[in-house]
């Protein structure tokens, strides 16, 4: 079993800041790459950010140059620190995990986070 867990969100007035964390435990014998995507009412989940365990990064073009992932591979943790928010922000922002696990006969696994809402209004 692996869990994943967010925690940051919440509300914040545009061109505010808020940060984002996860953190992968359990059954984690490695992890390939840590992401973020998110869901806005009515849409469909988009990726927002990437990185692999190499550290390389990849975002979303609506959010370059304002959100920043970064992640540590001794902890299993990764974050999203977003500045410049903008309304069209607001979502439910779920943290995905993908690795393999410490099992006896490792198996791939990709999990979720059970998602945290950021809310960008005046």
């Amino acid at each position: 079993q692996v869990q994943v867990v967010e925690s940051g969100g919440g509300l914040v007035q545009p061109g505010g800041s808020l940060r984002l964390s996860c953190a992968a435990s359990g059954s984690i014998r490695s992890i390939n790459a840590m992401g973020w995507y998110r869901q806005a009412p009515g849409k469909q989940r988009e990726l927002v950010a990437v990185i692999t365990s190499g550290g390389s990064t990849n975002y979303a073009d609506s959010v370059k140059g304002r959100f920043t992932i970064s992640r540590d591979n001794a902890k299993n943790t990764v974050s999203l620190q977003m500045n410049s928010l903008k309304p069209e922000d607001t979502a439910v922002y779920y943290c995905n995990v993908d690795g393999i696990t410490s099992w006896y006969l490792p198996q791939h696994f990709n999990s979720w986070g059970q998602g945290t809402q950021v809310t960008v209004s005046s």
